[in-house]
């Protein structure tokens, strides 16, 4: 159920009336008004209450696959797009897409056309899929563009996961390694200290001073530390957001070792499979070019795109346009052009994206294969920093007393 705001006029009275009313969409609600004697001036949706805008109600890659394929089995069992949807609204189980279907059921009713329906919610469907229910709006195969959808989908998050999940575990180690770090530096330093300070002539090492002066910082500064911590994160997610932040973070992604060939090898992949999906839906190639390039998610790419759109309206082949272009792996445009000479672009650009996904996966163990040595290198510098810290100057002392004793 959904809860509507409405304000209606009293047929009996003349009198106008505000309120709420729960239905399933906004012919429901305007019905169940009319029943109570009202007539309807207006009647929105409570959002607020329906959930839609909530950052912890997001819409699942795996609710939107099924959505996708559901729908394109009934479509092609022969059920009108209204039925289909309403049959795949009920056995949809994540409450948020389950109000998105609604709006989108109220609004296909209502004479709006299923892609324009779907582009008013953009946090839900992204442009590639709605050119793709576009054109198979307009040519009649809107059942093998939902296909299509799930599959491209499907493969998206599978990769997707799979460069997360090798990103996950450098991360907890680093996570443990500040953690045991920060209580050595707050726990145990000021304790050996504190075992020096009554002792007269006694030098400490340089590096257990400078361990010792982080931690005096640490301490009486505290609340500095959170605050240059807070900012931080916050400064980076602002960062992020604006056009300058998102160049740096997109670089870094593409050159930093040993992330770099990962990610390009994952944006290629990225491109040629949006690119394979929209070109065999029938979307023109410059408008395939305009998609992909906000589909990939790179800037420097998505320039480099839009670029090579630019050449294409000039007469340019696509492969001619993305030649030599650092942004692109020479791969690429190789086997494009192979393509466009052969007439089967499409192929060569399904090609292109298995090759990519599959090096996608190469790429991730051989990650994993450098990290884990890299990483025990480090934990191990940290480690006998630490140890060196604690120990020298007991060890300072021992040579000390032993030499004291001597004479």
């Amino acid at each position: 159920m959904l809860t509507f705001q409405y304000e209606a006029r009293n047929t009996a009275t003349g009198e106008k009336v505000k309120a709420v009313v729960q239905a399933d969409n906004e012919q429901v609600a305007a019905k169940l008004l009319r029943d109570q004697g009202l007539s309807p001036l207006t009647i929105k949706l409570d959002k607020s209450k329906s959930g839609t805008r909530s950052v912890f109600n997001k819409v699942g890659t795996k609710d939107k696959v099924l959505f996708s394929r559901q729908l394109a089995t009934l479509i092609n069992a022969g059920l009108p797009l209204v039925q289909s949807l309403r049959s795949v609204g009920q056995q949809t189980t994540s409450k948020p897409f389950k109000v998105v279907i609604n709006e989108v059921i109220t609004d296909v009713e209502a004479g709006t056309s299923f892609s324009a329906s779907l582009a008013k919610h953009p946090r839900v469907f992204n442009r590639v899929y709605i050119s793709l229910v576009a054109a198979g709006e307009a040519s009649g195969t809107l059942d093998t563009g939902l296909e299509r959808l799930a599959d491209q989908q499907e493969k998206d998050a599978d990769i997707m996961s799979k460069v997360r999940g090798a990103m996950i575990y450098p991360a907890i180690v680093l996570l443990v390694m500040v953690a045991v770090v920060g209580f050595m530096v707050v726990k145990v330093l000021p304790q050996v200290q504190s075992i020096y300070a009554g002792l007269p002539g006694v030098s400490l090492p340089l590096v257990t001073r400078i361990l010792l002066g982080v931690s005096h910082f640490v301490i009486n500064f505290w609340w500095l530390v959170i605050i240059l911590i807070v900012l931080g994160v916050f400064g980076t997610r602002y960062g992020s957001k604006t056009d300058a932040g998102r160049s740096v973070i997109d670089l870094f992604k593409m050159k930093a070792w040993p992330f770099g060939p990962l990610f390009m090898k994952l944006y290629m992949a990225r491109f040629a499979r949006t690119a394979t999906t929209l070109v065999a839906s029938g979307v023109p190639l410059l408008q395939v070019l305009d998609i992909t390039a906000e589909a990939v998610d790179n800037v420097h790419i998505a320039k480099s795109l839009k670029m090579a759109e630019d050449k294409v309206k000039g007469g340019k082949a696509l492969s001619d346009a993305i030649t030599n272009d650092p942004n692109f792996l020479e791969l690429v445009p190789n086997m494009i052009r192979i393509g466009e000479q052969s007439g089967a672009l499409e192929t060569m650009l399904d090609k292109i994206a298995n090759y990519y996904e599959k090096e996608v996966d190469n790429e991730i163990k051989t990650i994993s294969t450098i990290i884990e040595p890299v990483l025990m290198i480090i934990m191990g510098i940290v480690a006998i920093t630490i140890v060196a810290a604690v120990l020298m100057p007991i060890y300072g002392l021992v040579n000390q007393s032993g030499f004291t004793n001597n004479v």
